[in-house]
């Protein structure tokens, strides 16, 4: 790659860098990648709600929403567009149609996280002054994501390659939000093959794992405790405590039983409730999740999940609702996929450590695309370009070595042409 392209490449990540948006509010992101799709000469955009399904899970109150928008109108996105997102339909679609072939697609997420950045001296963004502006941050990579889509397009589109690429950059991965509206927006009834990407997870600068296994389906929730107030001095007998129905599904929630088929994962990850201490709390909640190695494992865990929170109410005379705010299933990354990563990873002069498969431990929305593909009888894989990062991902430190920008590109590029000329 020519030092040209890799200056463009590291400018547009710092770029993204320094402004971050969170889950659905990812307006001047979105715009300023149509504006780099525009550059390279992508003529063939989806945005918004042309990208996504009506169905959105996680998105924000109006306000926040409205906010986010005035924010991006102010750093100077494109007016048109924002007034196309607005409502929080962020996210794209590029097609690039090189004549006839398969129809691949890449899968990148385009999100921050609700975290404040580090300001120390030797937190490189901070140093190069390139560190995020809005309050948010990309803690876990996703500014590299975005930057990488745009770089295989570019790459392709200057290749041999034959077929139709399909990048999706998708929103609201985060939250577990965006995969989903995605997946059934209709533009993945076409694709063959599904390359899905996330940089790091734990892995150095130099080795791409061709398959990562191991990402666990999830349901996220928010359960809502109503009960009754009292006096707790001279009537507690008049009150039905909410907070100790929340308190008593906390602890029901870390009994569920573990299952033979796979590990589960459960966490109360907020709880709260109650005004004073002097009134017995009529509303409580508990914000948390349940995680399996397989979808099964995790449905079966979310059912005793909604048993614990449900008999913890009717145990303490209280009521609870119980709202699903993400969710995402299991995925397994094909092997005829991981050996064409694989290959050309291990052909690559700056990749010394060319990997099957590893490891997440964690979960992925991607696994909504992943599966649709593979439902429709294509194959899937997900890819990470290992990337040295000084602090853990969703950290106030964390930031990538942008050497592997174009690793990604490159490796991700050649997988594309070499699926073109020899279908797995």
């Amino acid at each position: 790659m020519s030092t040209d392209r890799r200056d463009r490449l590291v400018a547009l990540r710092r770029d993204l860098h320094r402004h971050p948006e969170p889950a659905w509010t990812e307006f001047r992101t979105t715009a300023r990648i149509v504006e780099e799709l525009e550059a390279v000469g992508v003529d063939d955009r989806y945005v918004g709600r042309e990208a996504l399904a009506d169905e959105r899970l996680s998105v924000p109150e109006e306000s926040e929403l409205d906010a986010e928008l005035e924010r991006a109108r102010e750093a100077g996105a494109d007016p048109d567009l924002l007034e196309q997102m607005s409502g929080g339909w962020t996210g794209a679609v590029a097609v690039l149609e090189c004549g006839e072939g398969p129809t691949v697609g890449l899968r990148v997420d385009i999100d921050g996280l609700p975290i404040e950045e580090s300001t120390d001296d030797d937190h490189h963004p901070a140093r190069e002054g390139f560190r995020s502006e809005t309050g948010a941050m990309h803690a876990c990579g996703h500014d590299a994501h975005a930057t990488i889509g745009i770089g295989v397009l570019e790459a392709i589109k200057d290749s041999d390659f034959s077929g139709t690429l399909k990048v999706f950059f998708q929103p609201a991965e985060e939250v577990i939000g965006g995969g989903k509206p995605m997946a059934e927006s209709g533009h993945l009834d076409d694709v063959d093959y599904l390359l899905a990407l996330h940089v790091g997870l734990d892995f150095p600068t130099g080795e791409v794992v061709a398959g990562i296994e191991g990402i666990l389906a999830v349901t996220q929730f928010y359960a809502t405790f109503t009960g009754y107030p009292g006096h707790a001095g001279a009537r507690p007998e008049e009150g039905r405590n909410a907070v100790q129905a929340m308190a008593t599904a906390v602890q029901n929630l870390y009994g569920i039983p573990r299952h033979s088929e796979g590990a589960s994962r459960v966490n109360a990850g907020r709880v709260g409730g109650g005004t004073a201490t002097n009134i017995i709390p009529e509303e409580a909640f508990v914000h948390g999740e349940v995680r399996g190695r397989t979808t099964e494992v995790r449905d079966y865990t979310w059912d005793r999940a909604v048993k614990a929170l449900e008999g913890a109410a009717l145990s303490h005379d209280c009521e609870v609702d119980v709202e699903v705010e993400g969710e995402a299933p299991s995925a397994r990354s094909d092997e005829e996929l991981v050996s064409v990563v694989h290959d050309v990873a291990s052909a690559h002069p700056d990749v010394d450590r060319p990997t099957r498969r590893g490891e997440l431990g964690g979960s992925e929305d991607a696994t909504f695309l992943m599966q649709y593909v593979q439902d429709n009888g294509g194959l899937a894989t997900y890819v990470s370009v290992g990337t040295d990062h000084p602090g853990g991902h969703h950290t106030a430190t964390f930031d990538v070595d942008e050497d592997s920008l174009e690793i990604g590109v490159d490796v991700l590029r050649d997988a594309i042409v070499s699926i073109s000329r020899n279908e797995p």
